[in-house]
């Protein structure tokens, strides 16, 4: 007898339906179905639960191989697995991250490289997307929101694409320190105009860092420079955002110095990065925000997501 409210507690595997999707059959009511889904992953067949697995070990600093082995999925499919959810994980950091009211805003770059070197980018004579490769975030310094980040070269072409994502990404007047980079000095005030009072750290080292490549060099001052508009002397500072580049390198493996994790395709690198920014943001709760995530700090959620949440809800953006 067929029970017409069967809720299918009782249901086992039982084959694939003609899209590739698991079938199951209730051992109750003699029923096959397919469990709809919201596909948080597009239309790949991994579990949502064994994906927010995944992506939670490569967030916390583990090797693609690392993973591969301890949750056996293949290296190809945590590949494309990177690939989809960086594609949602940044159209939802486009979209929520919009018209935010900053105060204190810091600014800077963190190197990095795809495949190889520069040095033997040039010696290869492979294509541009290879060799290093340079990403410029902008946090908030009270909330420690990551407002805008953008990926190049450490040049003008790049400062001026995040310049306009954190034109984008803000509201209001708000103070803005960075490094001594003349692409700054140049570009703020065209692009951010009266919004800001803009100043720049300028730190001078004992020696290059060709001369020290194991340890950082000596800082031997740092010196302040109000650039324009009424910058708070006091606040004029870029530590948050620097301790936020260690925050990247310790867990994002393809930032780790000296191994063979680095990323091999200019995709990849920017898609994971997009993972955990959109990670940073709404999951990962920070130790100065009393068990909050910065964006529940800002406004822009009212409670942690979970890894698993995240992936739905930039899916779904």
């Amino acid at each position: 007898m067929v029970i017409s409210t069967c809720s299918h507690e009782k249901a086992h595997k039982h084959g694939k339906a003609a899209s590739g999707a698991i079938r199951y059959k209730c051992a109750l009511c003699g029923k096959s179905f397919v469990k709809e889904s919201s596909k948080p992953i597009g239309n790949m067949r991994i579990d949502a639960d064994k994906a927010a697995l995944a992506l939670s070990m490569l967030l916390e600093g583990m090797s693609v191989r690392s993973v591969q082995r301890l949750t056996g999925l293949s290296r190809p499919t945590l590949a494309d697995l990177i690939l989809v959810v960086g594609e949602n994980c940044q159209r939802l950091l486009d979209s929520k991250i919009r018209n935010v009211a900053a105060k204190d805003v810091q600014l800077d770059e963190i190197w990095s490289f795809v495949g190889m070197k520069e040095k033997t980018r040039f010696a290869r004579n492979h294509a541009l997307e290879f060799g290093d490769s340079w990403t410029f975030i902008a946090i908030e310094r009270d909330t420690k929101l990551i407002l805008a980040h953008q990926i190049g070269q450490r040049d003008t072409e790049t400062c001026c694409a995040l310049l306009q994502k954190l034109n984008a990404a803000t509201t209001g007047h708000f103070q803005l320190t960075t490094d001594g980079l003349r692409a700054y000095t140049l570009n703020v005030p065209f692009i951010l105009g009266t919004r800001v009072d803009f100043a720049q750290l300028i730190k001078v080292y004992s020696s290059t860092q060709e001369q020290t490549r194991y340890s950082p060099a000596k800082i031997i001052s740092a010196e302040k420079h109000p650039i324009f508009g009424n910058p708070d002397e006091n606040k004029i500072s870029t530590s948050h955002i620097e301790r936020l580049n260690l925050t990247v390198r310790m867990t994002l493996r393809r930032f780790t110095r000296l191994t063979n994790g680095h990323s091999k395709s200019l995709k990849h690198h920017a898609a994971m990065q997009a993972i955990f920014f959109a990670y940073y943001n709404f999951t990962r709760k920070h130790e100065t925000l009393k068990g909050q995530t910065p964006a529940m700090a800002s406004g822009l959620a009212d409670k942690v997501w979970s890894v698993k949440e995240l992936l739905e809800k930039a899916a779904t953006d």
